[in-house]
């Protein structure tokens, strides 16, 4: 069995794409979570192991729009350990 953790990181609108592509270039996470102040998820993606370039790409333009939309937001990672 896979032991998982969990992170949250509390970012700006503006920094939320770059924190994904930083978190998908780790590696480790498997799932991550956009929720909004009120704490209502907006998105939740399943990331591949090893995801890069276009397969990200509808991700990041996902994560873009509602970035357009939140003034801040937290992203809640699971990661394999």
């Amino acid at each position: 069995m896979e032991n998982t953790s969990r992170e949250e990181f509390k970012v700006s609108g503006d920094d939320v794409v770059k924190k994904v592509k930083e978190l998908a270039r780790e590696g480790a996470a498997r799932r991550l979570i956009i929720k909004n102040d009120e704490g209502t998820t907006l998105l939740e993606v399943p990331l591949a192991i090893g995801a890069v370039g276009a397969l990200l790409a509808p991700t990041l333009a996902a994560v873009g729009a509602i970035a357009a939309l939140v003034t801040n937001c937290t992203i809640v990672v699971d990661k394999r350990e």
